[in-house]
């Protein structure tokens, strides 16, 4: 019987072992998407407690949370303490087993407390006073001191077009030599919101204040945009992000998106489900063509069903753990989408992450329509995205784009979080990657001749590939 957790945790070959800990192990981490705040990177944030770092924001525990009984106020409340939150998050992972909030939870202790027990009702007291001691005066349980332990080397947060970026430019200032990079990535989202006439409203509003264009019409939008679009840029950053249920490519005239935006910005009429798929489906093209211009890469995170319990969304805010995977025919729109843009040979690389696993062989035979021989795996199909980030689903995703387009050329994983603990991950999808090509090999799928190729090929997935896709 194997130890829970032991150095060979998922590799179950003795060529995954030997990918793994020769090759992939000891590689730094390109975390090309997150939420971490910047501020807390910038400010070099000290937590008060475990529950703070590991428990805030983190509606993956909440659900897990909700669904073993566990009342709210000890997942998003005021009126609980960090360690009686703590305990319930305890009493929950007993119930975990399976799920990968198992894993991940017991990989964080490990990797980075040195906590090698298995947490439980009897153990969380004790676990819960030795991280938060370290949390609260040990030097390198900082933010950045904690980045620096993952050997983190580059990390992207996500960041709106009217964002200062004042911790980012304080954060470049001020980092010492083996700290991460921090890059912005533009995240464009509610410039195209134009379905919620109000918060556009204001949206665009502010745009025009951090800008300095006075909106009146479409075209200033596009000009008060592209003015963020450059300032980001000579901010250091290298791409895009955007959010979308679906991909939107309806037809539309100049005419018409001028008189959408004039219906709903200056007069503050309600517009149509049509009007509104044809606004978004030209922003798309906007920012798109902007990304392109500046040799960026573009992201597109689709597939959501986001706010679905409007209750607790008005109790609580979005993203606290109350999304579901959706269904949406998008296949043709996405395909007209890129269309439209390799046509005008405005289509920039591009990573396409879909959260229904359903359209998994649609996004993998997506890629071959538009790569050009410019770039290597200039589309890019990406890692398993949140309810699929987890083993089965990175094997998934892995096993398809295996068939059905080139492995060796995916750059690979990112956190996708909003916590400093969650880069054991990158440890988690680099274990599940070495046993895929170790039991390929063992099986005589894959010949043990070409071990060598196949080492560089985990070393590039693991991290050279991104590396040299951002031009990092």
């Amino acid at each position: 019987m194997k130890q829970f957790l032991d150095d060979n945790f998922l590799l179950q070959t003795e060529t995954a072992q030997k990918l793994y800990h020769e090759h992939a192990e000891w590689l730094p981490i390109i975390d090309y998407h997150c939420h971490l705040s910047p501020q807390m990177v910038a400010e070099d944030h000290r937590f008060n407690s475990l529950t703070e770092i590991w428990l805030g924001g983190d509606h993956y525990k909440w659900r897990a949370m909700r669904t073993n009984g566990v009342p709210e106020r000890f997942c998003t409340g005021q009126d609980t303490t960090d360690y009686e939150k703590f305990e319930k998050w305890a009493e929950t992972i007993e119930y975990c087993f399976r799920n990968p909030l198992y894993h991940w939870s017991h990989l964080e202790l490990k990797t980075a407390f040195g906590i090698t027990k298995v947490l439980n009702t009897q153990t969380a007291q004790e676990i819960y006073d030795e991280c938060t001691d370290k949390l609260r005066n040990d030097p390198e349980f900082t933010a950045r001191g904690l980045m620096r332990h993952y050997k983190v080397e580059i990390v992207c947060t996500t960041d709106d077009p009217v964002d200062d970026l004042h911790f980012h430019q304080q954060y470049a200032k001020e980092r010492r030599e083996d700290d991460a990079r921090m890059i912005p990535a533009w995240r464009p989202d509610k410039a195209m919101a134009i379905e919620n006439p109000i918060t556009f409203k204001a949206y665009i509003d502010r745009l025009g204040e951090v800008s300095g264009i006075t909106i009146r019409t479409f075209a200033d939008v596009v000009d008060a945009l592209q003015k963020r679009h450059d300032f980001f840029e000579a901010n250091g950053c290298k791409l895009s992000d955007h959010g979308i249920e679906e991909f939107y490519a309806e037809d539309y005239t100049d005419a018409e998106i001028n008189a959408i935006f004039n219906k709903v910005y200056n007069e503050g009429k309600a517009i149509s489900h049509e009007e509104v798929l044809k606004f978004k489906s030209c922003m798309l093209v906007v920012f798109a063509e902007m990304d392109h211009a500046s040799g960026w890469a573009q992201q597109f995170h689709y597939g959501a069903i986001r706010d679905n319990n409007t209750k607790m969304f008005r109790l609580i805010g979005p993203d606290t753990g109350f999304d579901s995977i959706g269904q949406f025919n998008t296949a043709k729109a996405m395909s007209k989408f890129f269309n439209r843009l390799a046509t005008a040979d405005k289509l920039t690389k591009t990573i396409i992450y879909n959260l229904n696993p359903a359209d998994n062989e649609m996004v993998a035979t997506m890629l071959g329509n538009f790569q050009d021989g410019t770039v290597p795996g200039k589309i890019q199909w990406g890692s398993g995205w949140w309810f699929l980030d987890q083993k089965r689903g990175m094997e998934n995703q892995m096993n398809t784009l295996s068939v059905l387009g080139l492995l060796s050329r995916f750059v690979g994983m990112l956190t996708d979080s909003r916590s400093f603990l969650s880069y054991p991950r990158h440890e988690y999808f680099r274990r599940t990657l070495c046993n895929l090509l170790g039991t390929d090999v063992e099986n005589g799928e894959l010949p043990a001749s070409e071990i060598e190729r196949l080492c560089q090929m985990v070393e590039d997935i693991s991290y050279y590939n991104a590396k040299n896709y951002f031009q990092f």
